[in-house]
């Protein structure tokens, strides 16, 4: 896989970190607070790149109203990039003629010419309970985003079904529609959003699409019985 930015991906794929060597002059954009570590001869700015439409854009898609920007001037330097879940990291290299559909939250690290924007999802995020919005990665350049769990890749060739809740990224290539798994009557919906199973999302066409090994909100499921609760 191409890529402009020399990194290391560590710790892969449970508690992965993204380790980036800029070279003098080189310039990364990161999601805000995933900076762990770098270098002194680093310089951080944090910008509303695009603009205010688009960094509220940025954050309703799931992402900080800011992004920082990591410059190496003169003197290179190693910068160490850490997501907010344990998971695993994924570069990606974007072509001009092939955009890159992102979970909310995926973000992780892009090259200052990769574009990113937000595409309305409509019905289909309302059924998916994920965000109404997911982030559109388009340009040329490298990116790199982050999952809860293992990232696994799948090549897609005709027609594919995933449950909502394990979709991490897919290339723009691919159509894509949200339904209730078993037809659309009223008792598979109403299953389905109050079960949190039966919502898959049916890919078709030919590209990338980049899966997780867990989902997360089974997980916060799971641990909100343990949760502190006030006492009357």
């Amino acid at each position: 896989m191409k890529n402009e930015i020399a990194y290391q991906i560590q710790h892969s794929p449970a508690y992965a970190s993204l380790i980036l060597d800029l070279q003098p002059n080189q310039t990364v954009l990161v999601e805000a607070a995933a900076m762990a570590a770098m270098d002194s001869s680093l310089k951080m700015t944090s910008k509303m790149r695009g603009g205010l439409m688009k960094g509220i854009g940025r954050m309703l898609g799931g992402e900080s109203l800011f992004i920082n920007e990591f410059n190496a001037q003169r003197k290179g330097g190693q910068l160490y990039i850490s997501p907010g879940v344990p998971g695993d990291i994924q570069h990606y290299y974007l072509l001009n003629e092939c955009g890159l559909m992102v979970q909310s939250s995926g973000f992780v690290a892009c090259s200052p010419e990769v574009e990113l924007d937000t595409k309305f999802q409509g019905f289909k995020g309302f059924f998916s309970g994920e965000s109404l919005f997911l982030l559109r990665a388009t340009g040329r350049g490298d990116f790199w985003f982050s999952s809860y769990g293992a990232i696994v890749e799948i090549p897609i060739a005709g027609d594919y079904v995933v449950d909502t809740g394990y979709i991490v990224a897919f290339e723009d290539t691919l159509n894509y529609n949200v339904e209730v798994i078993g037809g659309l009557s009223f008792r598979n919906l109403k299953t389905g959003i109050l079960g949190g199973e039966g919502l898959v999302c049916r890919f078709s066409g030919e590209g990338r699409l980049w899966i997780q090994s867990r989902s997360l909100y089974p997980f916060l499921n799971f641990l909100n019985p343990f949760r502190p609760t006030k006492s009357d």
